[in-house]
């Protein structure tokens, strides 16, 4: 039976067989049993490598943080995670040399990133905040909310997310204003050109077949 420590775009924590591509942290959901009694501990959302330095982890223990997985990186930015300083370290400082040229005042540390995304990503325990824009303005990598799922913008499509894959794609139209699941200094850190890793299934030559919107 599946681990509910699956996260979604929209913020939820789900049971599901897909793993995805990164493994994220946000402190101890669980409790003994191994059943989740929070959404969030600490500030730090981060998101990790599956493997590192030879590392292994029984999932669930008690007392320690509990593993949440992810489709990709856009995914991750979508559920308010950021690229973790250790096991990401090319990556962080990716992110974080783009989060600075946005965000000069802050000076770039952890923490103040940390404490800006966590404004943005919850309105309350379990409840996501999210904001609308115009789905023109969007940059590759952000998520939306249509139809009561969540896509990937890239490109002309959309790319309808699961926990194992994209299953399917539809026409990007462009007039549209959207309900916007990634927290907006994500969204300016991906307009800025920070590209995010995405799950093999959205590459050109496995992408879904696209079709027509209803």
């Amino acid at each position: 039976m599946p681990l509910r420590n699956r996260a979604t775009p929209f913020g939820e924590i789900v049971a599901d067989p897909g793993r995805g591509t990164l493994m994220g942290n946000r402190g101890i959901l669980h409790d003994a049993e191994g059943r989740l009694v929070r959404d969030s501990q600490v500030r730090r959302w981060i998101a990790c490598r599956l493997e590192f330095r030879g590392r292994h982890r029984q999932l669930l223990q008690p007392g320690s943080y509990t593993e949440l997985f992810f489709l990709d990186e856009a995914a991750a930015f979508a559920a308010g995670h950021r690229p973790c300083a250790e096991c990401r370290h090319a990556d962080y400082r990716r992110f974080q040399s783009v989060w600075r040229q946005l965000h000069p005042e802050h000076g770039g540390g952890a923490d103040a990133i940390d404490a800006q995304l966590h404004i943005e990503r919850r309105a309350g325990p379990w409840r996501k905040r999210t904001h609308t824009a115009p789905l023109a303005t969007l940059p590759d990598g952000a998520y939306i909310a249509l139809d009561n799922r969540a896509w990937l913008v890239l490109g002309a499509e959309l790319l309808a997310w699961s926990c194992g894959s994209y299953l399917e794609a539809r026409p990007r139209a462009r007039e549209a204003l959207v309900t916007v699941l990634t927290p907006p200094s994500l969204v300016r850190v991906l307009a800025r050109g920070y590209l995010p890793q995405l799950h093999p299934s959205a590459a050109p030559d496995l992408r879904p077949k696209t079709q027509p919107p209803e």
